[in-house]
């Protein structure tokens, strides 16, 4: 199967007060690369991914709505210029939901030093009710289904 690496830069304001990336923009990282791997981008921004499928924007009919995140933090992640990497996967592709998995790479090692899962729930923009995931979507995520990321700690 296949993994996205998405590169996402880093801000100074994202460190906290020990010179550590913060818990809450370690979850803006997470938030950036989903935007990246799921959502279309115009041309002049680079194009998209294979799997960015739906449509953003006022005239969009999906929207997307995290039900639930549970985050790893295995190492700090400190500054540094370059970008780090999130790697994501697919781990579960349901009727109207898809979980997540990623980890955040860090370095010329691609050491994790953060893992999570999101369970993404497909909403209808008119309704706002869930909504089955379509055939052109299911088809440009298949490839990217893999087994769930085990946690540390089990789901309950």
């Amino acid at each position: 199967m296949s993994r996205l690496s998405v590169p996402v830069p880093l801000r100074w304001a994202d460190l906290d007060a020990y010179g550590h990336v913060n818990n809450v923009e370690s979850l803006r990282l997470l938030e950036e690369a989903r935007i990246a791997a799921f959502w279309k981008h115009p041309v002049e921004e680079g194009g998209s991914l294979p799997t960015a499928v739906l449509d953003a924007g006022p005239t969009a009919t999906t929207h997307t709505v995290v039900a639930r995140t549970e985050v790893e933090y295995l190492r700090p992640i400190g500054y540094q210029r370059e970008p780090v990497e999130v790697e994501m996967w697919i781990g579960h592709l349901g009727g109207a939901s898809i979980d997540i998995c990623y980890r955040i790479l860090v370095g010329p090692t691609r050491e994790a030093h953060v893992q999570a899962i999101s369970t993404l729930v497909v909403v209808d923009a008119t309704t706002g009710a869930p909504r089955r995931i379509s055939p052109q979507e299911r088809a440009a995520w298949e490839p990217y289904v893999e087994e769930l990321l085990t946690l540390r700690r089990p789901r309950r």
